[in-house]
């Protein structure tokens, strides 16, 4: 996401290098190498211009303190104004209503299904909602289909009516199940549309009329770029929807529909898209945005992340084995699994100021622990609770069992135990630099 993005913006930042100072000549080459690079972004082209026309404003006569570049202050103003761009402040969804009722609009193939069900889980999971999916897209029955089969997998009710081809009844018919049912969260999936199709915007109007939903949210794939922007203007004149939710911004895209949309149609976006798993959902920061364009990483995100899957008993307990040198492979094994729960790996390493870019040509398999997993598997109870019994026969055993070889073995149960050394020295001193030298002397 933003690959290229981030590369030509640095490669901009570049020609300050070594310059004293911030001069209308320097930030004017620098600015048209910026603006260029929006543009390859598929950046709407008066978007980009008033973006670096407000950033030669703010940074012609600046004053560059001793401690600060002029490369660096350029680096801050465009930060600013990249955040500002995409809307500033978080935007909030609104939740009142008894129950909360968030109608989807968007394009055929935009994901409006997916996020549903995406959205449902996160606000199960993470506000305590009970949710309803409503399937309002009587014109596809694959389309009911597949909303059945995601509030399966996240344990959510669907409401349909199969012989029912009116979606405004279905729509207000589902909220009042909802409420005799003390449902406090109801999300009608609609049928994708075209803006174009007169009697299909005539019927979302209809329905968003009927039940008044507290958030009308514009789904659109981010990949269609400058497109996608100028459809949300059509389906804003229209519908005057609350908010943009981007999908797919982990593909191949450009990223021109994220830093123009907020200004094209003056609503915030409100959530991104980030993968396929039905937990690869974030509310949408302009800030931590601007910091992942510009290589910054997204330490934040990152703890929210891990927050998440954070259990504090479960931690406690963690920390009470680590310091009686009682780690062992089933606590491994779980914090594998809390890992892997946070999301896709290149996605989480990229988080980390200057490790994505330095991982920008490596392909992380999400698969990576599989092997790890399949030798944790092949052992024994006992083995996993006492690994200092796995002698060679064991050895030999656990490799045959989990498909890999001998040398893997070795490997992870030699990694396992200076593990074990580390983990448990960190939580036996309170000095940090204590730690470290007695690491050295080993």
């Amino acid at each position: 996401m933003f690959e290229n993005l981030s590369e030509k913006l640095e490669r901009s930042f570049k020609i300050l290098k070594g310059q004293g100072k911030i001069t209308e000549i320097n930030v004017a080459e620098t600015l048209k190498d910026v603006r260029r690079a929006l543009l390859d972004a598929d950046v709407n082209y008066k978007v980009a211009k008033n973006f670096t026309d407000t950033v030669k404003a703010k940074a012609i006569g600046q004053n560059v303190i001793n401690a600060v570049k002029p490369q660096e202050l350029m680096v801050k103003i465009v930060h600013d104004e990249l955040a500002q761009l995409m809307g500033g402040e978080t935007a909030q969804v609104n939740l009142s209503g008894n129950p909360t009722v968030i109608l989807m609009s968007g394009l055929q193939g935009s994901g409006k299904t997916t996020f549903s069900g995406k959205l449902a889980k996160k606000f199960k999971s993470e506000k305590g909602k009970r949710p309803l999916l409503v399937a309002c897209d009587v014109y596809r029955p694959a389309a009911i289909e597949q909303l059945k089969v995601l509030a399966q997998q996240i344990d959510v009710p669907v409401y349909t009516e199969e012989g029912n081809k009116n979606p405004v009844e279905i729509a207000r018919n589902a909220i009042e199940h909802a409420k005799r049912n003390h449902l406090d969260l109801v999300i009608v999936d609609t049928a994708g549309r075209l803006a174009v199709d007169e009697q299909m915007m005539d019927e979302i109007e209809a329905i968003k009329k009927a039940i008044k939903p507290q958030e009308t949210l514009f789904v659109v794939d981010s990949m269609t770029g400058q497109d996608a922007v100028n459809t949300a203007k059509e389906f804003n004149d229209r519908l005057d929807f609350d908010g943009v939710v981007l999908t797919k911004l982990d593909g191949d895209t450009r990223g021109g529909a994220a830093l123009s949309i907020r200004t094209v149609v003056t609503k915030p976006i409100k959530f991104v898209g980030t993968g396929e798993k039905m937990d690869a959902l974030d509310f949408f920061h302009p800030s931590r945005m601007a910091d992942r364009i510009l290589g910054m990483g997204d330490i934040v995100s990152l703890v929210e992340k891990a927050q998440q899957q954070f259990d504090e008993k479960k931690a406690r307990e963690l920390q009470r084995k680590i310091a009686k040198n009682e780690f062992n492979f089933n606590d491994f094994l779980g914090q594998i699994q809390q890992i892997k729960k946070m999301g896709n790996l290149k996605d989480l390493a990229a988080m980390i100021p200057g490790v994505g870019k330095a991982l920008k040509d490596v392909e992380i398999d999400d698969n990576a622990f599989k092997g790890i997993e399949a030798i944790i598997s092949s052992m024994t109870e006992k083995e996993r609770v006492n690994p200092s019994i796995i002698n060679g026969s064991r050895r030999r055993r656990i490799a045959a069992g989990s498909g890999t070889s001998l040398q893997e073995v070795n490997r992870l149960l030699t990694q396992f135990e200076q593990t074990r050394k580390v983990m448990k020295a960190a939580t036996s001193m309170k000095n940090p630099m204590q730690m470290m030298r007695q690491m050295r002397r080993r």
